[in-house]
């Protein structure tokens, strides 16, 4: 059951990702592009998902068990340090040069557009650094 709502979660998120523009690197770099012309669509997609996450998280947050039954996992760590500062500066540097980010990429990828190719090809080898990294003497510790 867990794999048959995974999929369909994942599905409705990338059908989402496509209707919004947000797998589009091209109407991505629009609403990037502040100083040129501007495209304010993907803020509306931007407040719409802030706000059906803050309402998952609020009733996620009361429970300990998925509607699955399955333990919630959910971060600990509330701390705002280097780490997080230097990785949301690398992210948001990725998304303006790229205009991807990882889940858009993927259904990017699976769209036929090879720019998200490069995209997640980078993105699997910077996940590969940061465990090399993490296992080879960074000694950060997930908080899951």
């Amino acid at each position: 059951m867990q794999l048959i709502v995974s999929f369909a979660v994942g599905l409705v998120f990338g059908l989402g990702l496509i209707v919004s523009g947000m797998a589009n690197p091209a109407k991505v770099l629009g609403f990037l592009d502040l100083a040129g012309g501007w495209d304010p669509s993907l803020a509306l997609v931007m407040a719409g998902a802030i706000a059906v996450g803050a309402a998952g998280f609020a009733v996620a947050g009361r429970r300990t068990l998925s509607w699955l039954g399955l333990p919630m996992r959910l971060p600990s760590n509330r701390n705002v340090d280097r780490r997080l500062v230097v990785g949301g500066l690398l992210f948001g540097a990725g998304w303006g040069l790229a205009g991807f980010c990882p889940g858009p990429a993927v259904v990017a990828l699976g769209a036929g557009y090879w720019q998200a190719g490069v995209f997640v090809a980078a993105m699997l080898a910077g996940m590969a650094v940061h465990e090399a990294a993490g296992r080879f003497g960074a000694g950060h510790k997930s908080d899951f």
